[in-house]
């Protein structure tokens, strides 16, 4: 959420960030409505101020004279009742423009529509070539029993899945494979948090209440999240951080839920887009500095790209376009991995600073040096989303015969270096 105050005094300049992320939002009404709260805030100071002294003049006056006061009193607060109506419906068109209102996108931020329009920053890795037809993850992992598609629709739905035997092993093994990474690594706090968050942690993350409709929502009133950001987000609402601990960063992990809202037709079958799904990620509360926002953005982004790096699986980073950019984000990069089957780059991570866009909807603040509180800024980074990295691994390592190499950092975890069909 952007401060009210600044919206007025840069009005234009948030026009052209909604513009610039193909967001419509009616900055004008806002502040018309904004002028309009202000208005009837101050009558009602100004009559609760009047009822004060003429509570006064009621209690010394006596007679006929009393008799006015009292009935002037009853007027007033006539008044006041209209005017408190008013202010609630105001106040409820007020914060629904304000919570429609967008990030104003970085400056380096690439022009376009859509993740079509997403600007490669670096690539590594030569792209897999094979000396045969590369096969699907779907076919690989079916063949050597690691996954069961079919019994997970039956069991599940669409987009359900079971992963087994080596399957299973292999997400247990990339699993332990980036704890012990960003565990060595060191500053990171390991949380297990809730999947199962109450509304109060979506509206302060930014996916309420533009992303409802893919949210699984429970009968009591609390949503399923798609991203362990939330509740790590979440775990210091309403609170006030010591400013000499900054930054606060976090390596979370959850079971994750999506419905796919809008993604009919999209990767029906296989890895990369399932309904329920394990994250790893990175979130970060810094000073309220844009420096060290940019600083931190690509620390984690180099956090993750290590990761892939050490499994070495061919990738590459995109600046996502401002049509690519989510209602909080200032700035965001995707890391895409080379999908052989496909022929192309798919994504597996994401990378995104907010500023105080979060934080000032989660009211998480700190003191600075000369005592004044300010609302942190935020980050957050995929370390680690399966089972679509599996998708992606198991594709990059196949071999001629059907057989799937282990990457040499993950030989430990699993206790093999190739996976095999099992003997009948």
């Amino acid at each position: 959420m952007l401060d009210v105050r600044f919206i007025r005094e840069n009005a234009d300049l948030v026009k052209a960030g909604a513009a610039k992320k193909r967001m419509a939002v009616d900055i004008d009404s806002l502040l018309k409505l904004d002028d309009e709260r202000k208005a009837i805030r101050q009558r009602l100071d100004e009559k609760k101020a009047e009822q004060n002294r003429r509570s006064s003049e009621i209690q010394r006056a006596t007679g006929d004279e009393r008799e006015k006061l009292l009935e002037a009193m009853r007027q007033l607060k006539s008044g006041m009742g209209e005017d408190e109506e008013r202010l609630k419906v105001v106040m409820e068109e007020w914060q629904k423009l304000m919570l429609e209102v967008p990030n104003i996108p970085d400056i380096s931020v690439p022009e376009g529509e859509s993740d079509a329009d997403n600007k490669e920053v670096r690539a590594w890795g030569e792209q897999t070539a094979f000396s045969f037809a590369p096969k699907s993850h779907v076919e690989l992992m079916t063949a050597l029993d690691m996954a069961d598609f079919d019994r997970g629709t039956k069991v599940a739905g669409f987009r359900g899945y079971f992963l087994k035997n080596d399957g299973a092993l292999l997400s247990y093994a990339l699993w332990r494979f980036l704890s012990d990474h960003f565990v060595k690594q060191g500053g990171f706090t390991p949380m297990i948090v809730p999947s199962l968050v109450r509304r109060e942690g979506f509206m302060g993350t930014g996916y309420l209440p533009q992303s409802e409709e893919d949210l699984y929502k429970t009968q009591d009133g609390e949503y399923l999240s798609g991203t362990a950001e939330v509740a790590t987000m979440a775990y210091y609402m309403d609170e006030v951080v010591d400013a000499a601990a900054l930054p606060l960063k976090f390596f979370s992990f959850s079971p994750c839920f999506r419905r796919e809202a809008g993604s009919h037709g999209k990767d029906t079958k296989g890895l990369v887009r399932v309904h329920e799904f394990y994250k790893f990620e990175q979130v970060i509360l810094s000073e309220a500095s844009h420096a060290e926002s940019v600083r931190l953005h690509e620390e984690l982004t180099a956090n993750a790209e290590e990761a892939v790096k050490a499994l070495r699986i061919p990738y590459h980073v995109v600046a996502n376009c401002g049509g690519d950019l989510g209602l909080g984000q200032v700035k965001k990069y995707d890391i895409e991995c080379w999908m052989p089957s496909e022929g192309k780059y798919r994504e597996t991570h994401s990378s995104s600073y907010f500023h105080d866009f979060q934080t000032r909807r989660l009211n998480i603040r700190y003191r600075d040096a000369a005592g004044d509180l300010r609302f942190a800024h935020s980050l957050n980074n995929t370390a680690l989303a399966t089972p679509r990295f599996l998708a992606v691994l198991v594709e990059n390592y196949q071999q001629a015969d059907g057989s799937i190499k282990v990457p040499d950092v993950l030989v430990p975890y699993l206790g093999k270096d190739v996976i095999k069909k099992h003997a009948a």
